[in-house]
């Protein structure tokens, strides 16, 4: 199986982290399969690829730190059951678009992120 994690804080411009992370996930073609209020999964649309080869997101919104105003820390998990035989996986792909869409959203600013 396929499993990429990453850890990052982000700073705010919108102070709704949660409908933040909702958007981030469609954006990258993931729908929204279970929303609770500090836990959102989501999976990739089928048809593009394989049964196998579908993405799986999970977002966590830590609330058990403290949260600093305006900042949130979120953890998230990309995995798949396809074997990553190859450094360059369509699950990597997903967790590498998955980044550059957290790069490129106007609401964040990263404070920090370690990519596993």
């Amino acid at each position: 199986m396929a499993r990429y994690t990453c850890s990052l804080t982000v700073a705010l411009a919108n102070q709704d982290i949660h409908a933040s992370l909702i958007q981030l996930f469609q954006s990258c073609k993931f729908e929204v399969i279970y929303d609770t209020t500090d836990y959102i999964m989501g999976r990739e649309v089928p048809g593009d690829v394989p049964f196998a080869k579908l993405v799986t997101v999970e977002g966590l919104i830590e609330k058990s730190r403290g949260v600093v105003a305006g900042q949130a820390q979120v953890n998230l998990v990309i995995k798949n059951e396809e074997l990553p035989l190859q450094a360059n996986n369509h699950c990597r792909q997903m967790f590498d678009q998955l980044q550059q869409a957290i790069q490129n959203h106007a609401d964040w600013k990263v404070l920090n992120i370690v990519a596993y």
